[in-house]
This record gives structure tokens, sequence and C-alpha cells, in this order.
């Protein structure tokens, strides 16, 4: 059975005076799990200093018997990571460097390394380009290589960091569903600004600003919490400010010139307002909006 990841009361700031992480604490089981927050969040500070990449200033870590923070090379022969930026050679192979890196994770022994390299190709559905260039690769087949890489020696522990920023509607389709496969039995962390890849994905979530978690828990949850709390009204853009002053307004997007605003209360502000059913954004921006709030 794979063990839950615990953090504890982790910390981070930078020389510089930035609180990246400001007392995390959070349990993460088998499964997928969405960490969302905007960029500067602390999101990808978090997942570094998972992956043993980074030294937080206090707090624990813990997966199993391993002690995250203490015992890296542990760690790193269970982890599987997918940073946000990930390069490749680009006059290399698949399949070329899938062998590389897999001598790099210990398979030392050729047939068995052979047997491993062809599954992960397959499994991620790079097979039939296995022998192309990867420069020649598109974002999609990018990503997915990426994540083939991370698979390597079996890990119970894996990690994503934005994998689906700047693909295609129809990549970001097919990562998805290739990332809900893999995590049935292992920790997934996919760590993204997207909410829709987390309500799509994910059983367990939490969303971080400003370097704390502000929401934790399941996003059907989180989102039957402002059930009959969010309502909505068109107003001309020149209005947005106005009602920003009056009302805790949580999104604002236009539609058909106009603009619709999303607002949070305990009743309608007033009889131009409509009801809405929340979604998983909703739950984020309000969480966003109330963190913002409480900072100022």
């Amino acid at each position: 059975m794979t063990p839950d990841l615990v953090i504890e009361n982790l910390s981070k700031t930078y020389p510089n005076g930035v609180r990246a992480l400001q007392d995390v604490s959070l349990r993460i089981p088998a499964g997928m799990f969405g960490l969302l927050g905007p960029n500067g969040a602390g999101k990808s500070t978090l997942m570094r200093t998972i992956a043993s990449l980074q030294e937080p200033d206090t707090g624990r870590i813990t997966f199993g018997p391993i002690d995250v923070l203490k015992q890296k090379d542990d760690v790193r022969r269970t982890l599987g990571y997918l940073p946000q930026e990930f390069g490749v050679y680009p006059k290399v192979s698949a399949a070329e460097l899938l062998n590389h890196f897999a001598v790099l994770k210990g398979l030392v022994e050729a047939r068995r390394r052979k047997e491993v390299v062809e599954a992960i190709l397959n499994r991620t559905n790079l097979w039939d380009v296995r022998k192309r260039k990867l420069g020649t690769f598109s974002g999609g087949m990018k990503q997915r290589f990426g994540i083939a890489q991370a698979l390597l020696g079996d890990p119970k522990l894996i990690i994503v960091d934005e994998p689906t920023a700047g693909l295609d509607p129809a990549e970001r389709l097919r990562f998805n569903n290739m990332l809900s496969e893999i995590g049935e039995n292992v920790v997934i962390i996919l760590s993204t600004h997207i909410v829709e890849d987390v309500s799509d994905l994910c059983s367990r979530m939490a969303i971080i600003a400003s370097g704390r978690v502000v929401v934790t828990g399941e996003p059907q949850q989180a989102v039957e919490g402002l059930r009959g709390r969010v309502w909505k009204k068109v107003v001309e853009r020149a209005q947005v400010a106005e009602y920003e002053k009056s009302h805790v307004v949580i999104s604002t997007r236009l539609v058909g010139g106009k603009t619709a605003i999303h607002v949070v209360g305990d009743a309608a502000p007033d009889s131009s307002f409509d009801q809405v059913l929340p979604d998983l954004e909703d739950v984020y921006f309000s969480a966003l909006s109330a963190s913002e709030r409480k900072a100022a």
C-alpha cells in the first residue's frame, strides 16, 4: 500500500525577503492531489522541497518511513518528477534519451532496461515516434516524454508542476487522461493554476496563496460550501470598479461585450443579481479574494 505524504509546518523565506511558504501542513493520500494557486503563490517552492531539491527553513516531510528532508537518496529512488521547465536534447531520439535516463535511475541490466523503456514508451503513447528526434516533438509529445522519464523506476510519488501549460485543448485532454490512469495506485501531486484540471482529475486538493494553504479537502465539498452564496450580474465594464468597492467581487469575465461579475454573499446584493450554482473556479477565486482581504 502506498503511504500518505505528510507535510508539517513547512516554511521558507528567500534571502530577498519573499516568504514563499508559511507554515504549510498537508496530508496527501494515494491518488491525484491538486495543488492550485496563482503564479508566485509558493507552489513550485513546495514541489522542489518535496522533491529534495531545496531546503525549507522549518518543518518536516515524511513519506511512510522516509524522512524526505534527511533521506534524500531514498526519496529520489521512489520519486518521479516533471518540473515546470523540462528541457530535452533536440537531436536525440525519445528512445535513446529515455534509455539514458533509465541508466541514471539504476537500471543497468540491459535486457531489463530495454523491457522497462519499451513498456513506458507504450504506456505514454510514444512507441510509434520513439525514433524521432525530440526537437521535432509537439508540446504535448514533449510533456508525454517528460512523464515517461518520471515513470522510470516505478515511483510511488510523482510530482508534475504546471504540466499542461501551453498545450492545446486536445493535447491537454490526452495528457490528463494519461495522468488519471497512472494515478490510481501512487501519490500524484498536480501543481497548476488551471482550475478545470483539478476539478476533472483530483479527488483531493489544496489552494495555496501567498505561501499559505487557504483551502484543503475534496473539490466537491469545497464547491458545496459555496452553494447559495454566489451571485451573478452582467454590468458595463466601467461599472466594475464601483461594484468592487461595495461587494466581494471574486471574478469578472467578458460576456458579449459586457462584463459578468460573480459576487459572494449570504444574500443577493439586490434584486438585479441572479443566484448561480458555484463551481471550483468560484471556490478558487473566493479563496484568493479572502486571502487578499486578510493580507490587506
